[in-house]
C-alpha cells in the first residue's frame, strides 16, 4: 500500500483533531475525522444563550498567541481580529478593588509594601526561568511561598490556585503556575506593557463554521454524532466500533480523547499503557453562562480570593467583546474548577443558578437578578492535564503498542497551559511526527 492510499481516521473533532485532519489531509492523506457531538469544536465549540450565538467557555487570543493567530491566517480570519486593552479586577474581603496599572497594585490593601514587591519579583523571576522542568520537582505551594512570603502566597497566590485547582494544587508542581506567568508575560512583551486582549467577531462559531469549510475543500471526511466504543486492531487494520453500531476499519487512527477514555475503548495495550493512560490527573470544570441586561462592572476578569464565593472567577466577555456582539446585552462566564469526581456535578441547573445569582447579588450592590436574560450550565469532567511533580517523565507516550493507533491530547502539553495556542502548536507538531513515521514505515516496507 503506497503511503498516499493510507486511510486515516481522527477521533475527536475539537481544534486539536481538526488542526491533525487539516495537516494530514494536506499532505495527501484520505482523513476522516468523527466527533461525538453533533457539532465540531470540543471545549471550543458554541452553543445559544437566549437569541445569541457564542462561546460555550470563554476563550481570549493574546498578541504573543503566534500559532493560533497563524492558523486564523490560513483560514482567512486573522485580518478581522479585534485587539482591545482590558482591565482586571479584584475581589477581596468582600470588596472589588482595580488592579488594572501600576498605581491600582501599589494601593492594593490586601498586601504591605514588602509583600508586592515580592510578588513583583517573583513574576519578574519565572519570566527569566528557562529550564521549566527543574520546576516539575518543586510543589507549586513550596515555590512559591519561598520567593513570595507567606502573606502573599496566602492573600494572592493560594486563592488564584484554588480558583483553577481546588484542592489539587497540592499535587501541582511549581510548571503549573510558571506556564501561566509565561504566557501573560510574553504578551506583555508583544503588547507594550498592555493587556491587549483580541477575539474574533462571531466568536468561535465563526472560527469553527469556516474550519469545517477549509476542511471538506481538502476532502476530509466530517461525522459527527459518533462516539467510539471501541478500537481493535483486527487483519492488519484499526477497527472502529461506534455506539451507534457502526463499524469502520483504518489503516491509522489517533485518538485525542481525554487519556482516561481513550483508556477506557482502546484494547490491547499493555499494563503500563492503561496505567499512564488512567495515572493523568484531570481537573474539571462547570462553567455558567449569563446574559445580563447590564454589565456588572468594567473588568474582563475578576479574580477572586474571598472562599466563601462559590465560583472561582468572574469572567465579563463584553468587557472585551463589543456587546453589538450580544445584542447589546453582557456576557458574563462564571466557572467553577472542580477535581474530576467533585459532587458539585450532581448539582442540578436550577440550584447552580439559585447558589450564583445570589452570589453575584452579595458581590455587586447594582445587580438584580432580574437583570438575568439568559443562563446556561455546561459541565466537563476532564478539561486539562494537572501539571503534577515530574509530569512530563509519567507522560502516556503518543505511539501506543498496538499498530497504527496513536493517542495525542492536551495531557500532551507537558510545559505549558491549556489553551487553543497551545493546542494549535501540539497539533502541528504532533502532525509532522505522524507524517515522517508514516513514510519511514512506507521506505522499511518497501526494503523489505
Amino acid at each position: 500500500m503506497s503511503v498516499s492510499s493510507q486511510r486515516w481516521a481522527i477521533v475527536g473533532g475539537g481544534i486539536l483533531g481538526m488542526t491533525l485532519a487539516l495537516r494530514l489531509a494536506q499532505q495527501g492523506k484520505q482523513v476522516t475525522l468523527y466527533e461525538s457531538a453533533h457539532q465540531f469544536g470540543g471545549l471550543a465549540s458554541a452553543w445559544r444563550l437566549g437569541n445569541i450565538l457564542w462561546d460555550r467557555h470563554y476563550h481570549v487570543t493574546l498578541l504573543s498567541d503566534t500559532h493560533v493567530r497563524s492558523l486564523l491566517t490560513e483560514l482567512g480570519l486573522e485580518q478581522d481580529m479585534q485587539w482591545v486593552e482590558t482591565k482586571t479586577g479584584f475581589f477581596t474581603d468582600g470588596k472589588l478593588y482595580s488592579m488594572s496599572n501600576t498605581l491600582e497594585f501599589l494601593s492594593f490593601p490586601a498586601l504591605r509594601f514588602i509583600d508586592k514587591l515580592r510578588l513583583g519579583f517573583t513574576i519578574w523571576y519565572a519570566s527569566k526561568v528557562k529550564n521549566w522542568k527543574k520546576l516539575e520537582k518543586i510543589p507549586v505551594a513550596t515555590w512559591l511561598r519561598k520567593l513570595s512570603g507567606d502573606r502573599t502566597f496566602e492573600k494572592i497566590w493560594l486563592p488564584l490556585l484554588r480558583s483553577k485547582l481546588g484542592e489539587n494544587y497540592h499535587i501541582a508542581s511549581a510548571s503549573f503556575i510558571w506556564a501561566i506567568i509565561a504566557r501573560m508575560y510574553a504578551a506583555r512583551r508583544t503588547g507594550l506593557k498592555k493587556e491587549m486582549f483580541g477575539y474574533l467577531p462571531g466568536g468561535y462559531a465563526r472560527l469553527l463554521s469556516r474550519f469545517v469549510e477549509v476542511l471538506s475543500e481538502h476532502n476530509v471526511e466530517l461525522k459527527v454524532g459518533h462516539r467510539v466504543s471501541h478500537v481493535i486492531r483486527k487483519q492488519g487494520q484499526v477497527q472502529l466500533e461506534f455506539t451507534n453500531g457502526q463499524t469502520e476499519h483504518f489503516d491509522e487512527v489517533v485518538l485525542t480523547m481525554a487519556s482516561p477514555i481513550s483508556a477506557q475503548v482502546c484494547k490491547g495495550l499493555s499494563a503500563m499503557e492503561y496505567d499512564l493512560l488512567r495515572n493523568v490527573e484531570y481537573q474539571g470544570i462547570i462553567c455558567a453562562s449569563l446574559l445580563l441586561k447590564k454589565p456588572l462592572a468594567s473588568y474582563y476578569v475578576t479574580n477572586i480570593t474571598d472562599t466563601w464565593v462559590p465560583f472561582t472567577g468572574v469572567i465579563e466577555m463584553s468587557a472585551l467583546v463589543d456587546r453589538s456582539e450580544f445584542d447589546q446585552r453582557s456576557l458574563v462566564y462564571l466557572p467553577k474548577y472542580v477535581s474530576s469526581n467533585d459532587p458539585a456535578f450532581g448539582l442540578t441547573d436550577e440550584e447552580i443558578q439559585e447558589e450564583f445569582i445570589q452570589t453575584l447579588v452579595l458581590m455587586y450592590p447594582k445587580f438584580d437578578r432580574n437583570d438575568v436574560v439568559a443562563f446556561r450550565v455546561s459541565r466537563v469532567r476532564q478539561v486539562f492535564a494537572i501539571s503534577t511533580l515530574n509530569y512530563s517523565e509519567k507522560l502516556p507516550p503518543m505511539h501506543t503498542s498496538v499498530p497504527g493507533v496513536h493517542i495525542i491530547n492536551s495531557a500532551h502539553i507537558p510545559n505549558g497551559t491549556l489553551n487553543v495556542n497551545e493546542t494549535v502548536l501540539l497539533a502541528e507538531k504532533s502532525a509532522v511526527e505522524l507524517l515522517t513515521r508514516s513514510r519511514q514505515f512506507a521506505i522499511d516496507a518497501v526494503r523489505a
